[in-house]
C-alpha cells in the first residue's frame, strides 16, 4: 500500500482517486473549493456532457493538441468504462445528438455524486477547502505536499490534476502550471480555446442575437488561404461571433492570431452552387424589375440580416432592381457566398471552455502519466497540453488520464 495524494477534485482528480484506491492504496484528495467537481456543474449548460459515445478510435480526430499521447489513456479507460462507472454508482445516462452523453436527469450534480459515491465506497479521504501551495521534491523524488495552513502531507506518490485557466471562478487558477515551473518542467504557451471570436467593425453589434444555421464557415489568413472549414451553426454577439462552428475554429486558429490577421468567411447559401445562385438572383431581377433593392433579400436572408446586407452591398436601397448592374450583382453574390468578418482576437479565459497549451507531454510517460525525471509524481487532465473539440471529448480525456495516472500506482 502506498500513500497517494491527489491535488484537484475535478474529473481527472476524482477518477485518479478511484483508480488509485482500487489498487489498495491509501488515497487523499485535496480540493481548494468547498465542494468537488465545481467546473462540472457548469459544463453543458449545467447538464454535463460528460463524454461522447463514438468509437474510441474516432476520439483522436477530435483531439486538437497531442492526440497520440492520449492513446494509452483512452484505451485503458474508455467512454464505455466511464459510463459503466457512473451507472454503477447511481447516475443513469443517455445519448443525444452527435452521440453526446449526459446524465439522464440532465443534472451535472449526478455525475459528481456518482464519482463521490465511488470514492466513498473505496475509502478515499477528501480534504475540501484545502489548497496545496507546493510539491515537496528531494533528490528528484516527490515526497509530498505543503498546504496553505502550513501542513506537510507526506506521500509516496502525488498526482496533480488542478485543471487549466478556463473559468477561473471554479478554481482553475493555474496552480498546476506554477508547480510545474517550480519543478523545472516545460510549459507550452497557454491560450483560451473553444472560445468566441472578437470581430472588427459594427456589423456583429448590429446583428447581435442572430443565429445562423446550416452555414459553411471558414477562417482564412490575410492572403485568403483557408486554414479552417466547418459546417453548422453560429451566433452574432455584441463583440463578435460565437456558436459551435466558431468555438471549434478557435481551437485550431487562435494560435495564428499572434502573427496574422484572420477573417471569417460565411457561406450563407451552402446548398446552392455559385453559378446557380447567380441565375436565381438574375431571375429575381427579371421578374420584379420595378421592385426596390430594399426588398431584394426577402426570402433569401433572415429579416435581421437584410438591412446589414443592403448596407454592406453599397447599393442604394431605393434603386429599382432593373437598374442593378452586373458588377453590383457580383457584389450581392459575394455577400451571400462569402460574407466576411475581420477577426481581431479571441475572448479571455473567463469565457473559454478549455485551456490550450500546458505542461509539455514529452516530459511524461503516456503509459502511466508519470513525470520522467521526477519519481513519485504524475500530472493528469487539463493541466497538460491536451485539448479537444466540444461534445464531451475534453471531460473524457481528463477522466481517462486521471484513471491511468491513479491505476499506474
Amino acid at each position: 500500500m502506498k500513500k497517494v495524494i491527489i491535488i484537484g477534485g475535478g474529473p481527472a482528480g476524482m477518477s485518479a482517486a478511484i483508480a488509485a484506491a482500487k489498487n489498495k492504496n491509501s488515497v487523499t484528495l485535496i480540493e481548494a473549493n468547498e465542494k468537488l467537481g465545481k467546473k462540472l456543474y457548469i459544463t453543458g449548460k449545467g447538464r454535463c456532457n460528460y463524454s461522447n459515445g463514438v468509437d474510441i478510435k474516432d476520439y483522436f480526430d477530435n483531439i486538437v493538441s497531442n492526440p497520440k499521447f492520449m492513446y494509452s489513456a483512452l484505451n485503458n479507460f474508455t467512454n464505455d468504462d466511464f459510463t459503466k462507472l457512473l451507472n454503477d454508482y447511481g447516475c443513469k445516462t443517455k445519448a443525444e445528438r452527435g452521440r453526446r452523453l449526459f446524465p439522464l436527469s440532465d443534472h451535472a450534480s449526478d455525475v459528481t455524486k456518482a464519482l463521490s459515491n465511488a470514492m466513498s465506497d473505496l475509502g478515499v479521504n477528501i480534504l475540501l477547502s484545502t489548497k496545496a501551495t507546493s510539491i515537496i521534491v528531494q533528490n528528484e523524488t516527490c515526497k509530498g505536499v505543503l498546504t496553505d495552513d502550513k501542513k506537510r502531507l507526506d506521500a509516496d506518490h502525488v498526482i496533480v490534476a488542478t485543471g487549466g485557466l478556463s473559468y477561473p471562478s471554479t478554481g482553475s487558477t493555474g496552480d498546476g502550471f506554477t508547480f510545474a515551473k517550480d519543478l523545472g518542467l516545460k510549459i507550452s504557451p497557454l491560450r483560451p480555446a473553444l472560445v468566441p471570436f472578437e470581430c472588427e467593425g459594427e456589423t456583429c453589434q448590429r446583428l447581435q442575437g442572430l443565429s445562423l444555421k446550416n452555414i459553411n464557415f471558414s477562417v482564412a489568413l490575410e492572403n485568403d488561404k483557408i486554414i479552417y472549414k466547418d459546417f453548422g451553426e453560429m451566433l452574432f454577439t455584441h463583440f463578435g461571433i460565437s456558436g459551435p462552428v466558431v468555438l471549434s475554429a478557435s481551437s485550431f486558429c487562435g494560435k495564428y492570431l499572434d502573427t496574422n490577421k484572420l477573417h471569417a468567411i460565411i457561406d450563407l447559401k451552402p446548398a446552392i452552387p455559385r453559378e446557380e445562385l447567380d441565375k436565381r438572383l438574375l431571375k429575381i431581377i427579371n421578374e420584379h424589375p420595378k421592385r426596390s433593392f430594399s426588398r431584394f433579400f426577402e426570402g433569401l436572408l433572415p429579416s435581421k440580416l437584410i438591412n446589414e446586407a443592403i448596407l454592406l452591398s453599397g447599393i442604394d436601397k431605393d434603386k429599382n432592381l432593373a437598374d442593378i448592374t452586373k458588377e453590383e450583382r457580383k457584389r450581392i453574390l459575394s455577400l451571400l457566398k462569402e460574407f466576411k468578418l475581420d477577426i481581431t482576437g479571441v475572448r479571455g479565459f473567463n469565457e473559454a471552455i478549455i485551456t490550450q497549451g500546458g505542461i509539455a507531454v514529452k516530459q511524461l510517460d503516456p503509459k502511466s502519466m508519470k513525470v520522467k525525471k521526477i519519481s513519485g509524481l504524475s500530472f493528469a487532465g487539463e493541466v497538460l497540453d491536451i485539448d479537444a473539440l466540444t461534445g464531451g471529448f475534453n471531460i473524457q480525456c481528463a477522466v481517462s488520464m486521471g484513471y491511468l495516472a491513479g491505476g499506474s500506482i
